[in-house]
């Protein structure tokens, strides 16, 4: 019997066509209300949906065929994925298919911005003829900035270099060789602020990467940079931003996307006539449209009639008794390399994982894409999946290394993760309590035993007392609640470490209170 598709939104008939020529049984349904795709799903081994269908707990209850769910974008948040999980069902989505779409936008602005596009249309729909007050400039000559070449931004530098600019990028994940193969020049974030004419960003919004254009960085940029940002609100200060353009420093900005979306009629940048901006249209493109109906359609397609595994977001491809014995594993290893990601260094080179103990008999090329995921998935700007992490990594020319331990003396099962680059090191281990229980039990120096979940805060201090006192009454001041705290001192006595699980997100303010506290070195925010 051959497999069936539900198609429950709208797919382009490109897409169909790839699951019917695959010898799939495609049945076209849009529009169906909750309750009717609940009385239906039963028949379906598939199901491709797009955001308007929201493949729910309930839904789920009823599908009992369903294998694979099929979003064409890159968003799940239409897909309970926790219940998906549960019940065994693969959910894939189709990340790479806007690539193209939001770097082209990120080069339209840069051209609205050289040649005063925007504002000259207003200009000339008013009446008015100001040829010497839109003089612009060229781009042919002048040197791109770019912040991640990732898939966007290397398809950004690619185009960029077809007009005949120079390229310089900033990327901690990619090494020297590999940008130089696509043709920019790999510097340091301070270096591509005092050289660039036009600065585009394609990174993810992390802890790290939070207004990482401020008003510190803007006084370090040439006088008439422009600046364009096409990936995640939040990257830029806009205060900061519309201070430098108006006081002329900055000479304009492009935004598609803001920290608060929509973006408010207050926000001082629309005030400002070097300033242009869209509604979040970077992927909104037929083309981008057609290129993820097409790639999640290959993928289903692929996996029903052959078992292969694409940018799946939720199960890994392992066996059912292996599942159920070391899928605890997947989630700590995945939440070890974004603690030591967000702990190390930015220049990545080097990832090593060393398996001790029981989980040596787990599938280790699994664990170890999960660390990857953890860790690319702090700095990428595109979804990181256990299938898509390794092939990331290798195209950044980072070493993943892997190392198998007979047995350990602490724990039945460890997992000891180091993410290394040429400014140092972080090493973090983590274990699994009664086949569930995942714990951090390793920071650097410091032995410990901490929850991986949620919003923590990372403090290490000299080991006097009064620290934990002061930690706890500056974060009650600032109605932190703290959820759970694990402690530790390194051998010598002379520093110590607190592990905070608090309840809400601290803002940099709350931050940087801990840091003036008396004896305290060191406090990072970490999201896990």
């Amino acid at each position: 019997m051959a497999h069936r598709v539900l198609v429950a939104d709208d797919l382009s008939t490109e897409g169909v066509e790839v699951l019917r020529r695959a010898g799939l049984e495609v049945d076209v349904r849009v529009g169906m209300k909750p309750e009717e795709l609940e009385s239906v799903i039963g028949d379906y081994d598939a199901i491709a949906v797009r955001s308007a269908t929201k493949v729910t707990a309930r839904v789920l209850e009823k599908a009992a065929r369903l294998r694979v769910v099929g979003r064409a974008g890159v968003g799940i948040d239409n897909v309970d994925l926790d219940a998906a999980t549960r019940k065994g069902v693969v959910v894939m989505n189709s990340p790479g298919g806007s690539s193209v779409t939001v770097a082209e936008l990120a080069i339209g602005m840069m051209l609205a911005l050289s040649r005063h596009i925007a504002q000259a249309t207003a200009s000339t729909r008013a009446g008015r003829w100001e040829k010497k007050r839109f003089q612009g400039h060229e781009l042919c000559g002048k040197t791109l900035g770019v912040v991640g070449i990732g898939n966007i931004g290397s398809v950004v530098v690619d185009r960029a270099r077809s007009m005949k600019m120079g390229a310089v990028a900033y990327d901690p994940f990619i090494s020297a060789e590999a940008a130089a193969q696509l043709g920019v020049e790999l510097v340091t974030l301070d270096e591509l602020w005092a050289r660039a004419d036009v600065i585009s960003l394609h990174v993810p919004l992390t802890e790290k990467t939070r207004n990482v254009v401020n008003a510190s960085t803007l006084a370090r940029m040439k006088k008439g940079v422009l600046l364009v940002n096409c990936a995640r609100g939040g990257l830029v200060d806009e205060e900061a931003l519309a201070a430098a353009i108006a006081s002329g420093h900055v000479g304009g900005a492009a935004f598609d996307v803001f920290e608060k979306e929509p973006v408010s009629p207050e926000n001082p940048l629309l005030k400002l006539d070097g300033f242009i901006c869209t509604p979040h249209l970077g992927a909104s493109t037929e083309e981008a449209q057609v290129a993820v109906a097409i790639g999640i359609a290959e993928q289903l397609a692929a996996f029903l009639t052959r078992g292969e595994v694409r940018n799946a977001v939720n199960v890994p491809s392992m066996s059912r008794e292996s599942r159920e014995r070391f899928g605890p594993y997947l989630k700590l290893c995945e939440k070890l390399g974004a603690l030591a990601a967000q702990i190390g260094p930015t220049d990545v080179r080097e990832v090593r994982v060393a398996f001790a103990g029981d989980v040596t008999e787990a599938p280790q090329r699994l664990l170890t894409a999960a660390v990857l995921k953890g860790v690319l998935s702090t700095t990428e700007a595109s979804p990181v999946n256990e299938v898509s992490a390794p092939g990331i990594a290798r195209d950044r020319g980072i070493a993943v290394l892997e190392e198998r331990v007979a047995g350990h003396q602490d724990y039945a099962s460890l997992v000891t993760v180091v993410v290394g680059g040429a400014t140092g090191e972080a090493v973090v281990g983590g274990t699994v309590f009664g086949h569930r229980d995942a714990r951090i039990v390793r920071v650097n120096q410091f032995r410990l035993e901490a929850v991986p979940e949620g919003n923590i805060i990372l403090c290490v201090n000299d080991d006097s007392p009064g620290v934990v006192g002061n930690l706890g009454t500056a974060l009650g001041a600032a109605g932190v609640n703290i959820a759970r705290i694990s402690l530790s001192r390194d051998e010598a006595g002379t520093a110590a470490a607190s592990l905070l699980n608090v309840d809400s997100e601290p803002s940099p303010g709350v931050l940087d209170a801990l840091r003036a506290l008396p004896h305290v070195r060191d406090v990072r925010r970490i999201r896990l």
